[in-house]
Parts: structure tokens; sequence; C-alpha cells
């Protein structure tokens, strides 16, 4: 009886002593590699150029201080750190032959990863509340969208995103995990991690079902909710020209809701078992890449006082610059 209790001790041990996961990523021949290297870094440092340029735009022109814009740097402050969890780690594993990463590492990307991407379900509904206040109340909305107002739902956003990643983390964490275990996928994510542990996981996948209830259901919708109010409203407005500068104020707005849910709730609707084909990743490469750096341009390319505030920036700072050679000169 001996020899059999200390090998099940070991065997429960085991579980205990993983340190690192091994991230497969995207397996493809070196040259591939360094093309897909290429191109990921290039469309990271742009989406990262595109949001703070929005930020500064909308922090520097006084008449974008406004409830839809101050929801809108949010939205760019949290993308820029939503890419910068996933992208550096990516760019590395794409150079690199060790793909691992520590369990502390993985299980801080975790976190990080879902805070953000909560914040921004629960962000892109409060902007379509906002949207719908807009135009459904336009007499009231100076009245109900005041500063602390939308100060108090910003900041709830980012608390209901903290608290729902924290809870979802401590759940994977005490999860056991034998030896070091492959994870098919080129970040941690929970479904990928799920695949991966040693026991029996069904109060985590009930805990997350019911959070992704909370943090994804209510906000669609809430988002759902506001424009089919908004279209009906549209659609009443007598004049043409009316119904088409009210459908171009929520218009991009719209369009960045569509992609993010779209392929959001197409890689979460799916069994964990789908992580377990390449196919998956590149969907996944939709909303974590992809659609960050579609959203900045999105903005400016529907939004006039947006696009005139960028180019009022960009000018302002190279004729700042200017300046500031010819009086060293």
């Amino acid at each position: 009886m001996g020899p059999v209790l200390i090998t099940k001790v070991l065997e429960v041990d085991n579980h205990t002593v993983t340190t690192h996961f091994l991230l497969l990523g995207f397996p493809a021949q070196p040259a591939l590699q360094l093309l897909l290297f290429s191109v990921f870094l290039a469309t990271y440092l742009m989406t990262l150029l595109e949001n703070l340029l929005i930020i500064l735009a909308i922090c520097s022109d006084g008449q974008l201080h406004k409830p839809m814009y101050f929801f809108l740097s949010h939205l760019s402050f949290l993308e820029m750190w939503y890419v910068t969890v996933i992208s550096p780690k990516m760019l590395v594993d794409f150079l690199s032959y060790d793909k691992s990463i520590s369990f502390n590492g993985c299980m801080t990307q975790f976190y990080f990863f879902v805070t953000f991407i909560c914040t921004e379900y629960i962000l892109l509904a409060v902007m379509a509340f906002n949207r719908y206040v807009a135009i459904c109340n336009p007499l009231r909305y100076p009245v109900i969208m005041t500063n602390e107002l939308c100060g108090l739902l910003a900041r709830g956003c980012w608390f209901c995103g903290l608290i729902t990643a924290m809870i979802k983390m401590v759940f994977i964490a005490r999860l056991h995990y034998c030896g070091t275990p492959q994870i098919n996928h080129y970040f941690c994510d929970i479904s990928p991690l799920l695949n991966v542990s040693c026991e029996d996981f069904s109060q985590v996948e009930l805990v997350d079902f019911f959070l992704a209830l909370m943090v994804i259901a209510v906000p669609l919708c809430v988002v759902v909710a506001s424009y089919a109010t908004l279209l009906t409203t549209i659609l009443k407005i007598p004049s043409a020209q009316g119904r088409q500068k009210a459908f171009s104020t929520c218009a991009s707005h719209l369009a960045v809701v569509i992609l993010f849910y779209s392929t959001t709730l197409f890689t979460y609707a799916h069994p964990k078992l789908m992580y377990a084909y390449n196919s998956n990743k590149v969907v996944s490469v939709l909303y974590t890449v992809i659609v960050p750096f579609l959203n900045p341009i999105i903005y400016c390319l529907r939004n006039c006082e947006v696009n005139a505030a960028l180019k009022k920036t960009i000018f302002c700072k190279k004729s700042r610059l200017q300046g500031d050679e010819t009086y060293n000169n």
C-alpha cells in the first residue's frame, strides 16, 4: 500500500508543477514566418499610431469634447492595450524556436485579454445607448448625458471588465495541468486552456457561461434594442436629407459593432473543441488584430469632425516642429 500511496501523491503533485505552457501559434515554413512577422508588426504599429492620433485629436480639439468622442477616446485607449497584450508575444514567437510562456505570464495575458474584451463589449453598448439618446431624445440629450454620467458609465465599463476577468482567472488558475501543455493557439484564451486541463472543468464552464450572459448577451441586447429604436426613429424623419444625416452619425459605430460582435461571437459560440483546429486561429486574428486596426479607419472615414481634428493635430505638430527647427537654426 505504501508505494501505491506514494505514486498517487506524486501524480497529484505532477498536476501542480506546471510552470510553462507551449503556444503552438502558426506553424509554417521559416520564410512564411518572417512574412507573417512583417505583416503583423506593421499592423500592430499602425494600430497603435491610429488610436494614439485619435486620442490626441479628441483631447486637443474642444469641439470634440462631447460624450460621443469621450467614449471613442476610451475605445481607442482600450484597443491600444488590447492589441499590446497579444501582439508582442505573437511577434516574438514568429522569430523564436522557444514558443513557451510561463504559467504566470499566461495567466497575466489571459487576465488582461479578458479585461479588455469584456470592457469593449460593454463600452460598445454604452456608445449605442448614447447614440439612441442623441437621436431619439435630442432635446433632453444634454440633460441626460452629463459629464458625470459619462464618467460613471466609462468607469463602470472598466470595473465590470476587471471584475469579470478576475473571476475567470481565479477559476482557470486553479485547474490542474499535466507537464508542459501544448496550447493550440497564439495566446492564452479560455477554451484552449480548458482543452489542456487534466481535470473536470464543468464548474469553470458553468461560471464562464454565466459571465458570458452578463458581459456579452446583456450588452448585445442593449445594442440591438438601441439600434432597432434608432432605425424606427430615423425612418420616421420626413426628409431624405434628414434621414441620411441622422444615420451617418451612427454608421461608424454600427460598423464597428458588427465587426467586433460578429467575429467574437463566431469564435466563442463554438464549442471548445473547435480550438483543436488551426482554422479557428484565423478567426481569432480578425478580432485581435484586424478589427482594432480597422476601427480607427472606419471612424475617420465616416466622421468629418474626427477627420478634421486629426488633420489639424497632424498639421499643427508639423508646423510646430518646423518652427522649432527654424528657431534653432
